[in-house]
């Protein structure tokens, strides 16, 4: 059992007080009857509506978004724009992107409330590969590619072995796919820095089994379907 008011707000239709008002206001049904008290008890079975739309409850919510540059991988910023701005009312309860994607990085994003989920994911541990498509200026080589598997050493610490696949080289700028474990802040354009080049464009594509949905426009958003949702948590 649950307070209606808490469901309504549980969805991201508003605040508690939002919801309350919305309530009184007598815009919301359960079963075939108005109700108009915020602490009625409904069930997550019961049919709800808010002004006749069928309403849904999820414990929890999983998002693809497909990032623009510009925007931060946070909740809420004071000066900047995050990645939840980009997400259209009503956006769930408490929902946060698992794990940061640099400012000026496109790309998947993964907006959930499951925190375990998210610690799953981001935990060093599990080595959950997260893949990047990456142009960089000049050329790379072999060399290269066994730099990256070697588990090349920065400032600050030594990176786990990653994959480094390139797609096109020439003398001006290079496109290459690069999969790492780990997360930390401007790695990939750190690792590239160490072996001389310069990273033009990055942009994430998958997270694990998650694969970018190659239909959104930067921007654009989804919610994970139910074979996505489980095989994330399979890891």
């Amino acid at each position: 059992m649950m307070r209606l008011d808490k469901y309504l707000s549980d969805l991201g239709i508003g605040t508690r007080k939002d919801v309350r008002k919305i309530i009184k206001e007598g815009r919301v049904s359960v079963g075939s009857v108005c109700v108009t008290e915020p602490a009625h008890s409904v069930l997550l079975t019961d049919l709800i509506k808010l002004d006749d739309e069928t309403l849904a409850y999820e414990e929890f919510s999983y998002i693809m978004l497909n990032k623009p540059a510009g925007y931060l991988s946070a909740s809420q910023d004071s000066r900047d724009k995050t990645v939840l701005d980009l997400l259209k009312a009503p956006v769930p309860k408490g929902l946060f992107p698992a794990g940061r994607l640099d400012k000026d990085t496109h790309g998947l994003v993964l907006l959930t409330n499951d925190g375990i989920l998210s610690h799953r994911l981001l935990s060093p541990k599990r080595h959950v590969d997260k893949t990047y498509f990456v142009q960089v200026d000049g050329t790379l080589s072999e060399k290269d590619i066994a730099a990256f598997a070697d588990g090349m050493a920065l400032e600050d610490f030594v990176c786990l072995p990653a994959k480094l696949e390139i797609l096109k080289s020439n003398d001006s700028s290079s496109d290459a796919l690069v999969t790492i474990h780990e997360g930390k802040f401007h790695q990939i354009k750190r690792m590239f820095l160490r072996i001389d080049r310069e990273v033009l464009y990055l942009k994430r594509l998958s997270i694990g089994p998650l694969i970018l949905d190659p239909s959104l426009n930067e921007g654009e958003y989804r919610r994970l379907t139910p074979e996505e949702i489980s095989s994330l948590k399979s890891l």
